[in-house]
């Protein structure tokens, strides 16, 4: 314990506690200290999106944050910050809504990809929160090996490795869902997804009456052909069953997952 205070003031009890393991809450020799012991960092990414009339327009970003900064903090790993603007275009009928080009999304994962190795990380870890960004991630992941196999260092050892995961994805995670909102649960505005927006931010809370109880299925297309299909956003889901403590359930169950594939990736 240290104590802080200044002229004219009482000097006051200011206990030093360990930072979470998040790189933009650390100093640059705090990370060379951690690259010592580890060479692998989880990325959240996902999306800014309409997630229906009482989902939060961040929930795909927050999701993969929330599990994977939760999971860091828990078993030491290193969490970069979230890439939490991604292809989101079908989207664009509803505002607030923020997408990228696939080519801008490719070229900035790119970048940071490169950065990263370049400091010494070898396994980048993208928990993903959104099904529409997963070609691009591994058409990114393409882009990212192009520059390792053509970087100049040979030996047919290249040293970066990416691996992307869906959150839902992980073990014992749908089925905790599923299990919560056997009917419902749909494919976009999900009650479990909005559940654990809600768990982290219950302040949040929205509460919405849907009309129909539970939202059309339908194929996706175009932003305007998108508004038609689903005018208040929603696909087969019913996201006014969310409520805080199935989130903190989906949470802590894909965080004991998350810990275990991590772990198993940095030594691979």
């Amino acid at each position: 314990m240290t104590w802080r205070g200044g002229a004219g003031f009482y000097l006051i009890p200011f206990v030093e506690t360990a930072l979470p393991m998040q790189l933009h809450l650390s100093s640059w020799p705090e990370i060379e200290t951690y690259l010592a012991r580890s060479k692998a960092i989880l990325i959240p990414i996902g999306s800014t999106e309409q997630h229906g009339p009482n989902g939060l327009l961040g929930t795909d970003a927050l999701c993969a944050e929330i599990i994977g900064k939760r999971a860091g903090d828990e078993a030491g790993f290193l969490v970069g910050p979230t890439f939490n603007v991604g292809q989101a275009q079908h989207h664009m009928g509803f505002p607030g809504t923020i997408t990228l080009r696939p080519a801008t999304m490719i070229a900035a994962m790119t970048d940071w990809a490169q950065s990263l190795s370049h400091h010494g990380f070898e396994r980048i870890y993208w928990l993903n929160g959104h099904g529409g960004n997963v070609a691009t991630i591994n058409a990114a992941f393409a882009e990212i090996y192009h520059s390792v196999s053509f970087g100049g260092e040979g030996g047919n050892h290249p040293k970066l490795r990416c691996l992307l995961r869906n959150w839902w994805e992980l073990s014992g995670v749908m089925d905790t869902c599923r299990q919560l909102f056997p009917v419902g649960e749909g494919s976009h505005a999900t009650p479990s997804e909005v559940s654990v927006t809600y768990f982290a931010y219950p302040e949040a809370q929205k509460s919405v009456a849907m009309t129909p109880k539970i939202a059309p299925n339908g194929p996706i297309y175009d932003a305007d052909d998108y508004r038609r299909r689903f005018p208040d956003g929603r696909i087969g889901s019913d996201p006014s069953q969310a409520n805080v403590a199935a989130g903190e359930k989906i949470v802590r169950m894909a965080v004991k997952a998350l810990i275990r594939e991590f772990q198993h990736f940095a030594a691979a």
